[in-house]
């Protein structure tokens, strides 16, 4: 709770398990029948929506640029996404495992990020996803 901004129900990070400010971060997501999303996607074929997927790797992205201490503090905000693709569909009693390593830091303000996704060892989602601080 104290890594991130986010709280119910937009916070999609349940545990991190390892952080390397400015390298690296991983992360757990949980995903259980009761979230509200599963209420209409979609009744009786609960998937997690592919947009949330992508949502929980840019939380796991923003714990590598916001725990740098030569950064400026401020807010981080999710600024693009590039290649990703999705290769399974999540369902409620997944666990998601989220890793994401930083690619490059420009003028302290805009982040990069390599992002992927598994269940069980399988490969969900992966893509660059980008950040910029805002003022």
């Amino acid at each position: 709770m104290g890594l991130l901004p986010h709280r119910y129900p937009f916070a999609l990070v349940d545990r991190v398990v390892e952080h390397e400010p400015g390298k690296k971060a991983v992360a757990i997501k949980n995903v259980t029948l009761n979230e509200p999303q599963f209420q209409g996607h979609f009744p009786g074929r609960p998937l997690m929506p592919g947009v949330l997927i992508v949502e929980a790797m840019a939380q796991v992205g923003g714990l590598i640029v916001t725990q740098m201490p030569d950064l400026p503090k401020g807010l981080f905000v999710f600024a693009g996404i590039d290649g990703v693709r999705f290769r399974r569909p999540v369902v409620p009693g997944d666990q998601l495992k989220i890793t994401c390593e930083l690619l490059s830091l420009k003028r302290q303000r805009f982040g990069k990020v390599n992002a992927e996704a598994t269940v069980e060892g399988q490969l969900v989602c992966s893509g660059q996803l980008m950040f910029s601080l805002v003022d």
